[in-house]
């Protein structure tokens, strides 16, 4: 059983992380660190949470914890993943991985220095209706991908996370915070990389220094043209789907981590096969996924070198909305 740390606890270790812990099956969760140590401590009575440390130092030197999962703003995973690496402790970080890609790269040097595991929260990597989908392409039953794309939708104003539109707190808008979701996905799915991205997006008068809502088209190197649509404005919806040059793979809600998902695979417009899964153990999974790593019974889905991938695309995704141009990614 690896014992876990959060740094930074608040909504999504609230919402998402505490659920999966409950559910997980190697991994548990021990302690937690947040800024606000009276509502750390109120946290830990609501949630059965056993430690509450008093600082981040505390919580990656415990012998109590094995493993540091960062769940911090944007802007805090480098210093804070730093400071794990620093007791040799793996880390599992929340995406993006950090402000840019030369960031990330410090967080990887360190990894290798502490030799310990580092690996990002890609949850979707562990949802079922992914999994599926990539099983279909590979498999070609739609032959050769032409078109990827993914939606991801939710309106803002609903969510408690204040920093989101804090430019120097939050990796952007929707783009950093559900579109680097989008990215992976795909990437993941056609098991290929992105070697261009054209921007568009804009700001309104709530999202201060950040977008709202954008376009991403994307030139992979096996030839797919990838498209992203995010926003912070419209009702939620995620949406994953894959036209090849004899079929298409669809999953309305195929990036959702609760309810029953169904995955289409359509030719000529009629569904030949369709699967209803569930995402509901996603997090378990991915949790588990990154213990197993730690204790050598597996590799883990989304290592942090995976992620500095994600993160030079994101870095040319926001340098094409500045330029207005194609940026290429090496």
């Amino acid at each position: 059983m690896v014992r876990y740390g959060i740094l930074g606890f608040g909504l999504h270790g609230v919402k998402r992380l505490v659920p999966a812990f409950a559910g997980a099956k190697t991994s548990q969760l021990t302690g937690i660190w947040r800024r606000n140590l009276d509502k750390a401590k109120a946290d830990a009575r609501d949630y059965g949470i056993e430690t509450v440390f008093a600082t981040a130092e505390e919580l990656c030197a415990s012998p109590n914890v094995d493993a540091v999962f960062v769940a911090s703003p944007d802007a805090c995973h480098m210093r804070d993943s730093l400071l794990a690496f620093g007791h040799s402790k793996p880390v599992l970080c929340e995406k993006p991985l950090a402000m840019n890609a030369e960031e990330v790269e410090q967080m990887l040097a360190a990894a290798k220095r502490a030799n310990v595991q580092f690996g990002v929260a890609q949850c979707f990597r562990y949802n079922r209706s992914v999994n599926l989908i990539r099983a279909w392409v590979e498999a070609g039953k739609i032959g050769k991908p032409v078109f990827a794309a993914a939606h991801f939708y939710f309106q803002s104003a609903e969510s408690q996370r204040a920093w989101i539109y804090d430019a120097s707190m939050a990796r952007g808008g929707p783009i950093g915070d559900v579109g680097i979701h989008c990215l992976d996905t795909l990437r993941y799915i056609l098991q290929d990389n992105v070697t261009a991205v054209t921007t568009l997006a804009q700001r309104d008068a709530q999202s201060g220094g950040v977008e709202a809502s954008a376009a991403l088209a994307m030139d992979f190197c096996q030839g797919t043209i990838g498209s992203i649509l995010v926003s912070f404005r419209s009702p939620y919806r995620s949406l994953v789907e894959i036209v090849g040059e004899t079929g298409v793979i669809r999953s309305e809600n195929g990036l959702t981590v609760t309810g029953m998902v169904d995955v289409q695979l359509l030719q000529s417009g009629k569904v030949l096969d369709n699967r209803q899964v569930t995402n509901a153990d996603a997090y378990c999974r991915m949790l588990d996924g990154f213990s197993d790593a730690i204790e050598g019974r597996g590799s883990y889905l989304a290592p942090g070198e995976d992620g500095l991938k994600n993160q030079r695309i994101l870095d040319a995704a926001y340098a094409s909305w500045q330029s207005g141009r194609k940026e290429t990614i090496s």
